[in-house]
């Protein structure tokens, strides 16, 4: 039987390889698009988003610190861009496979500020949620480009 922790390591990756699978073939003139003039809403930022969730230290749940991600990819291109989410994933998957099974149930503290009561497992759920979340927008993005005029 799985742990709550293997069980959410599981969710993780399910949803990562759905966010990279619906990003392949992603361009730099398409990266770099945006639906209006007025939009900030672009691929730069639902990518990045994407990517930002799991890589920050404190929000990776282990109570270390780290810097906070922006939200936005500094990337110049697709591939880059693709390249930094990938180490982003790969830094806050590798972070959570290293919680115990028993300190996954305890709370993250204060480390997390005010988050500081909640559990590790809560916390990864979280970000699991944002994940999914901004993978949507990076998909929505994805679809609105292929069918622009």
């Amino acid at each position: 039987m799985n742990s709550s922790r293997d069980d959410v390591l599981d969710l993780f990756g399910y949803v990562w390889q759905r966010f990279r699978t619906r990003m392949e073939g992603l361009g730099d003139e398409e990266w770099r698009w945006q639906p209006s003039r007025d939009d900030r809403v672009t691929l730069r930022t639902g990518a990045g988003r994407a990517g930002a969730g799991p890589a920050g230290g404190v929000r990776t749940g282990t109570g270390s610190a780290g810097a906070a991600p922006t939200g936005e990819l500094c990337a110049e291109s697709a591939v880059a861009a693709l390249a930094e989410v990938e180490a982003a994933y790969g830094l806050w998957r590798n972070q959570l496979a290293a919680i115990s099974d028993e300190s996954f149930e305890e709370p993250i503290g204060p480390a997390a500020g005010h988050y500081g009561d909640a559990t590790r497992r809560s916390f990864a759920l979280h970000i699991v949620d944002e994940l999914i979340h901004h993978a949507a927008e990076a998909a929505l993005l994805r679809d609105l480009y292929a069918g622009r005029d």
